[in-house]
């Protein structure tokens, strides 16, 4: 990670895009027009800044491209934070979109007959057994974790499990799948999120950047 090299900003694609999108351009930021185009396939865009790029990749390898110093900054949710859990990470702003949660879930019929307060050992099916593991054992509940991607919901229909950990906006999905939420493990929002050795070797660069988004989120709040 060299001091004279380009800063480089990771932005999580998907329809979290829309949310960071009026953040990234109060702080001053506007991607060459590729980064807008719905077909291309390039990752990696020059920005109106000449030392800065941005990267646009999946939300869940952000906090991987961080923590190895191949980005130096960029937008994640904490959810990815808490399950990667890396030293190598700070993650000092909350940017104040992205808002959901990560929650226990299981289906309509068990709800009437279980008791989360008598579990003792649980098998879930997840995409994040650590987070799912540290929260049951703070617990004293052994979690078998089955690790899924996506379509979690599916998992105790198909007899997979029985209950699921997996992060809900609005519960649509859930309901749609016969399931029910019985406990939050904790609330989810994005974050900028910054590679500790560049928060060091390039403090004053990373340091006006923090301060320019957390100017806007106090103006796109307001």
């Amino acid at each position: 990670m060299l001091a004279n090299e380009k800063l480089i900003l990771a932005l999580p694609r998907g329809r979290i895009m829309d949310d960071v999108m009026p953040l990234v351009r109060h702080v001053g930021i506007e991607p060459e027009p590729a980064f807008f185009e719905s077909g291309s396939r390039q990752l990696r865009f020059a920005t109106n800044h000449p030392g800065l790029d941005v990267i646009m990749v999946r939300s869940f390898d952000i906090a991987t491209i961080i923590a190895f110093g191949a980005a130096h900054l960029g937008v994640a949710g904490s959810d990815v934070l808490m399950e990667f859990d890396s030293r190598e990470i700070y993650a000092p702003l909350d940017l104040d979109v992205g808002h959901c949660r990560i929650v226990v879930a299981e289906p309509e019929d068990l709800v009437k007959r279980d008791n989360p307060k008598r579990w003792s050992h649980v098998r879930i099916a997840t995409k994040y057994p650590e987070i799912t593991r540290r929260h049951f054992a703070a617990r004293g509940v052994q979690a078998e974790c089955v690790k899924l991607n996506g379509a979690v919901e599916i998992a105790p229909t198909l007899g997979l499990c029985e209950r699921i950990v997996d992060l809900v906006s609005t519960g649509a999905t859930l309901k749609a799948n016969g399931l029910v939420e019985v406990e939050e493990i904790a609330k989810v929002s994005s974050r900028l999120a910054i590679n500790r050795t560049a928060s060091k070797t390039r403090s004053e660069e990373i340091s006006d950047w923090i301060g320019k988004f957390r100017d806007a989120v106090h103006a796109v709040a307001a």
